[in-house]
């Protein structure tokens, strides 16, 4: 998935923290919901603003972002 579409960086919002598309939900807010046990499904009815695409963008970018930090030599 190409989520640098929808999560967006901009410095002094959110003190810089990747956020989904310019609103004030970072990734680490939706994977926190994920990592309390709350499904997508839950997620997107709780905060209609966002879509089960941003979620999916959110778990892209931590998986890319997992994948860079493991390959960085010792």
């Amino acid at each position: 998935m190409d989520y640098a579409k929808l999560i967006t960086i901009t410095p002094g919002k959110r003190g810089g923290k990747p956020c989904i598309r310019d609103l004030r939900f970072t990734v680490y807010d939706v994977l926190e919901y994920l990592a309390s046990g709350m499904t997508p499904e839950q997620i997107v009815k709780d905060f209609p603003e966002l879509t089960l695409e941003d979620i999916r963008a959110c778990l892209a970018f931590a998986a890319d972002r997992e994948r860079k930090l493991t390959s960085i030599p010792a």
